[in-house]
C-alpha cells in the first residue's frame, strides 16, 4: 500500500508553529522522521494560504525537498499556491486534492505539470449521501478529467472520511460500499483515504484503534494508498502487509463471524470490538473497548 504522512499539517503544534514562523528545522526534522518511518509521499498541508499562499508553499516545497527524496502530496485549497508548488517540485507530485467545485481551476494543473490527482467526492451540495452519490460524483470528475488527457492511473479518489463519533452523519458503511464498486464505475483509477479523520474527536488513546480497524476493513476491498500519521508504527506494519492474522480476524468481523472472545488475544478483542463500532452493530461511547 502506498503511505502518504500526514504529519506536516499547519493545523498541528509543531509543524504548524514552525510553518508560519518560516522556520526550517523542525519541518524538516519531521519530513526526514517521515521518510525513515518508510513514508512513500509526504503530504505538505498549508490550509487555505490567501495571504502569499504562492510564497508560503514554494518555500514548503523548497525546504522539505531539501532534506527528503520522496513525492509530495500539496494539500491546499488555493489554486495560485497549488501552481507555485508544482513548478518547484522535483519529479511526479501529488494534487491533493481536486473536487467539482474546484476542477476548472485545477484540473488544469494535472496535465500542465504531469502530476498526479485525488479527486475529493465532495458534491456541490456537500457531503454525498451514500455510495451512489460518490459514484456520480466520481463520473463527473473522471469524465472531465479523460477530456483533458488525464488517464485513469493518473487519478486517485478519495471517498471522504468522517468521524465515527458525529453519528448523524455516519459514512463508515457508504465509504466501504463505494470501495467496493469503485473499479467498476472507474477501472483503473486508485484509491485513498485520509484515514485520521475517522478517529477526530475521540480520546488519544483510542484513536489508534480506530485509525488501524478502518485500515483494515478498507483493505478488504483494495484500498491503494491512505493518509496517515507517520509515526503510528503499528498502522505501517498493518499497511505493508506485516499483521495479516490480525487483518484476518478484522475481516472474519465484518462478514458477521462472533469469534470467541476468550480465545483471542487482549488486543485482538480490542480490534474485533473496534470492528463492531465501526460497523454500527454497537452504538460508539468512549468506553466501548471496556464493555
Amino acid at each position: 500500500m502506498i503511505l502518504i504522512g500526514e504529519n506536516i499539517n499547519i493545523t498541528t503544534k509543531i509543524a504548524g508553529t514552525a510553518m508560519k514562523e518560516r522556520n526550517p528545522e523542525p519541518i524538516q526534522k519531521i519530513a526526514k522522521a517521515e521518510v525513515e518511518a518508510g513514508m512513500d509521499y509526504l503530504d505538505i498541508n498549508i490550509g487555505p494560504a490567501r495571504k502569499n499562499g504562492d510564497e508560503f508553499m514554494t518555500w514548503m516545497v523548497n525546504t522539505v525537498q531539501e532534506v527528503a527524496d520522496k513525492p509530495l502530496s500539496l494539500d491546499t485549497t488555493n489554486p495560485v499556491a497549488m501552481e507555485a508548488g508544482l513548478k518547484v517540485h522535483e519529479g511526479k507530485a501529488l494534487i491533493n486534492s481536486i473536487s467539482l467545485t474546484r476542477m476548472e481551476e485545477e484540473l488544469p494543473l494535472v496535465p500542465k505539470y504531469n502530476a498526479d490527482m485525488i479527486g475529493l467526492l465532495w458534491g456541490r451540495e456537500g457531503m454525498p449521501r451514500d455510495a451512489a452519490e460518490r459514484g456520480v460524483i466520481v463520473a463527473e470528475l473522471m469524465y472531465t478529467a479523460n477530456e483533458m488527457g488525464i488517464p485513469n492511473q493518473n487519478i486517485w479518489f478519495d471517498p471522504i472520511v468522517t468521524p465515527v463519533v458525529n453519528v448523524d452523519t455516519n459514512q463508515v458503511k457508504p465509504c466501504l460500499e463505494f470501495m467496493s464498486m469503485l473499479q467498476d464505475i472507474a477501472p483503473g483509477c486508485r484509491s485513498t483515504a485520509g484515514l485520521s479523520n475517522i478517529s477526530n474527536g475521540t480520546p488519544t488513546h483510542l484513536r489508534p484503534y480506530l485509525n488501524r480497524t478502518y485500515l483494515m476493513m478498507l483493505m478488504k476491498y483494495g484500498l491503494y494508498s491512505a493518509i496517515v500519521d507517520a509515526f503510528d508504527a503499528e498502522l505501517v506494519k498493518i499497511a505493508r502487509g506485516e499483521m495479516p492474522e490480525l487483518v484476518k480476524l478484522v475481516h472474519r468481523v465484518m462478514d458477521r463471524e462472533k469469534p470467541d472472545l476468550a480465545s483471542l488475544t487482549e488486543e485482538e478483542v480490542k480490534y474485533a470490538k473496534t470492528v463492531r463500532v465501526l460497523t454500527g452493530e454497537i452504538l460508539y461511547s468512549h468506553s466501548w473497548l471496556e464493555i
